[in-house]
C-alpha cells in the first residue's frame, strides 16, 4: 500500500444548465481540498480527468483547477484522458505520483458537462470512444455499439432479457438512497422489462433503461503517502491496482469475453493479495446493462453465458455474497464521462469509512472498482481498503 484516500468531494450528477466547467472543477476542487484537511499550498501535483470529446469548447483544461485557489498557482497540473475511464486514469496517475516519491500531496478531479450539447452531437461525441474505422457508422452511436454485444450474447447464450432488466431495477433501487444520484426512482423490474412508450426500445435489445444517463457532474479526492495518510481524519488506501489495455477494433477480440477487464481483476486482486470474495463490494461500469451481466463474468463471478445467476438469484444485490453498483452504478447515478471514475473512488472510499449513509454497505471492510473505457478497451481496477 503506497498511497490513500484522505479526503473527498461530489456534486450531484444531472443536468447543471447554470455550471460550467470551469465551476464544477473549482467546487469540488476546493471542497476535496478542506475535507482532506490540508491548505491549498500543501498540494504538490494536480490530475485532471476530463474526456471532452467536443463537450466543451475549452479543450485545455488542466489549469483550471487552478482557479480554486491561488495556493494552488504554479503546481503541475496534468489533464489525462482515456475514453469513459479518464476519471480512474487520473486516479491512478495520482497514485503514482505518490507511490513514485514525487508528490506527497495529489488532488484529483474529474468532471464533464454533456447537458449543454445538442442530442446529435452527444451521440457523435460519444461515439469516438469506438474505433471509429470500423465502428463510426453505427446506428444509434455508442448504444448500438452495445446493442450489436447484447445481441451476440444473445444469439450465443440465449435471451438474457429478464437478467438486463434486473439489472438496470436493482441499480435503479440502490440509487434512491444516493443522494449523488441523477434519477432517484424505484423503477421496479416489470417497468424496466417490458417496451413502452417511455422505455422504448434503442438499440438491438437494449431499450431506455438499459442504457447510462447524460450527465454533468465532478467528483474529487485527495491522496497522500500511508504515513501522513495515518495522521488524518480518514484514510482509505488502495491496496491493489491494475490498468489493462485492450486493441481498439471489437473485430480483433472476443467481444463477449471482454478480456481486459479480466486481465485487469487478476492483476488488481493479486497485487491486493485477496481474491474476489474477500470484497465487500464491486462499483463496476454498467454504462449499459449488457456491460454489467458482462463483467459479472469477467471478474468471475460466474462462468462465462452464466452472469445471469448472479443478478437472478440474488447474489448482488445490496443483501447479496457481492453487492454490486450500491450507489446506483452509472445506470441510476450517472455518467459524467472524466467524472466517473473518480465518483467511483469517493463512493467506495464512503463505503470504506463507514460514511455512505443510506447506501451504507454493512461491515464493508475492502471494496473493488471497475471502471471502463470503449468496450472493454481501457481497464482500470482498483482495491480499497480503509485504514482507520
Amino acid at each position: 500500500m503506497t498511497a490513500a484516500i484522505v479526503g473527498w468531494a461530489h456534486t450531484p450528477f444531472g443536468k447543471h444548465a447554470d455550471e460550467t466547467v470551469e465551476s464544477l472543477i473549482v467546487s469540488v476542487a476546493r471542497d476535496a481540498i478542506a475535507d482532506a484537511g490540508f491548505e491549498p499550498g500543501d498540494i504538490d501535483e494536480i490530475v485532471l480527468g476530463h474526456f471532452n470529446a467536443g463537450f466543451s469548447a475549452q479543450d485545455f483544461t488542466a489549469s483550471l483547477v487552478l482557479q480554486a485557489d491561488p495556493g494552488l498557482r504554479f503546481k503541475p497540473a496534468t489533464r489525462v484522458e482515456n475514453a469513459c475511464a479518464t476519471g480512474s486514469a487520473a486516479v491512478q496517475q495520482g497514485v503514482r505520483a505518490v507511490s513514485s516519491g514525487d508528490a506527497r500531496v495529489v488532488l484529483v478531479v474529474g468532471v464533464e458537462q454533456m447537458t449543454t450539447s445538442p442530442g446529435p452531437e452527444i451521440g457523435k461525441n460519444l461515439l469516438k470512444a469506438s474505433y471509429l474505422a470500423e465502428e463510426g457508422d453505427t446506428p444509434a452511436g455508442f448504444a448500438g455499439v452495445f446493442g450489436k454485444i447484447a445481441q451476440s450474447y444473445f444469439q450465443k447464450y440465449g435471451d438474457r432479457s429478464d437478467a438486463l432488466a434486473a439489472i438496470a431495477a436493482k441499480n435503479h433501487k440502490n440509487g434512491v438512497n444516493n443522494p449523488y444520484a441523477q434519477m432517484r426512482k424505484d423503477l421496479g423490474f416489470d417497468f424496466c422489462r417490458n417496451e413502452s412508450e417511455k422505455n422504448p426500445f434503442v438499440a438491438g435489445p437494449l431499450k431506455r433503461t438499459d442504457c447510462s444517463l447524460v450527465s454533468d457532474g465532478a467528483a474529487a479526492l485527495v491522496l497522500t503517502d500511508i504515513p501522513t495518510a495515518l495522521g488524518r481524519d480518514k484514510a482509505i488506501a488502495f491496496r491493489g491496482t491494475s490498468h489493462v489495455q485492450d486493441y481498439l477494433p471489437m473485430s480483433r477480440r472476443d467481444i463477449l469475453a471482454f478480456e481486459g477487464c479480466s486481465a485487469a481483476w487478476r492483476k488488481a486482486l493479486a497485487d491486493a493479495g485477496v481474491t474476489l470474495d474477500d470484497l465487500s463490494f464491486v462499483e463496476t461500469h454498467d454504462c449499459f446493462t449488457i456491460a454489467e451481466l458482462l463483467e459479472y463474468e469477467a471478474m468471475g463471478l460466474t462462468a462465462p453465458g452464466e452472469g445471469h445467476r448472479a443478478i437472478l438469484e440474488g447474489w448482488t444485490q445490496m443483501d447479496g455474497k457481492l453487492p454490486v453498483n450500491p450507489s446506483g452504478g452509472l445506470k441510476s447515478k450517472g455518467h459524467p464521462i472524466g467524472a466517473t471514475g473518480v465518483s467511483m473512488h469517493v463512493l467506495s472510499a464512503m463505503q470504506l469509512s463507514q460514511r455512505a449513509g443510506d447506501i451504507q454497505v454493512r461491515d464493508a471492510e475492502l471494496g473493488g472498482i471497475f471502471n471502463m473505457g470503449g468496450a472493454a478497451v481501457a481497464n482500470y481496477v482498483s482495491v480499497l481498503q480503509a485504514l482507520k
